[in-house]
């Protein structure tokens, strides 16, 4: 059963200098932040702090066609627009993908205590799983948003839902905010699915 008062987390992932950004928020409201670039790191203090959710900007699992996967393309047909995921050969072949595959070790990591969310119920926790930050921002606005004007929409937005903004200083903890609304909202058996089990689903909040 969903407890209001349950810690979830959400994580912006990037590159291997820039890194892990994560919010957590303790009964939908600001509680505290953490940034790191190793992956075991992140994944240690979201047991730490006894988080019952997990939402991670990255994809979690890895095309099985080289083209986008169908979570990816259920957005862009909403006008939600994302990078398209390749195959894990692919992604290691080409350094921009090194922010999936920084992803993907934390999903690994993570999966050890918190089971990958598949569809099915979620609300009692442990679980960690993909979100994707223009999809929360849009689905809180209840229309598509610019992602031209990110920081100053999405700070908006999170205002709007009672989240504190100060402590969010870059646009990383920002879009770790968005995520982290993302994993109250599973909890709650409030959210929206796109996607499948086997490439991934991207949840947002209903």
């Amino acid at each position: 059963m969903f407890d209001e008062s349950s810690i979830v987390i959400g994580i912006d992932v990037g590159g291997p200098k820039k890194g892990f950004h994560a919010v957590a928020l303790n009964a939908g409201r600001y509680w505290e932040k953490f940034a790191t670039p190793d992956a075991a790191s992140m994944a240690e203090w979201c047991q730490q702090i006894e988080a019952r959710a997990v939402g991670v900007d990255a994809p979690c699992r890895w095309s099985l066609t080289g083209r986008a996967r169908p979570a990816e393309r259920a957005l862009a047909a909403e006008g939600i627009h994302s990078f398209a995921t390749p195959g894990r050969a692919a992604a290691e072949s080409r350094d921009f993908y090194r922010w999936m595959i920084n992803g993907a070790e934390l999903f690994r990591l993570l999966e050890a205590h918190y089971p990958l969310f598949d569809g099915g119920n979620a609300t009692s926790g442990p679980v960690c799983f993909e979100t994707f930050p223009q999809a929360v921002a849009c689905a809180l606005a209840g229309r598509v948003v610019s992602a031209k004007r990110k920081s100053a929409v999405r700070r908006e937005l999170l205002r709007k839902t009672g989240i504190d903004t100060a402590p969010l200083t870059n646009i990383d903890t920002v879009d770790a905010a968005l995520c982290a609304i993302a994993a109250h909202s599973l909890l709650a058996g409030s959210y929206k699915t796109y996607g499948d089990a086997t490439e991934g689903l991207i949840v947002v909040p209903a």
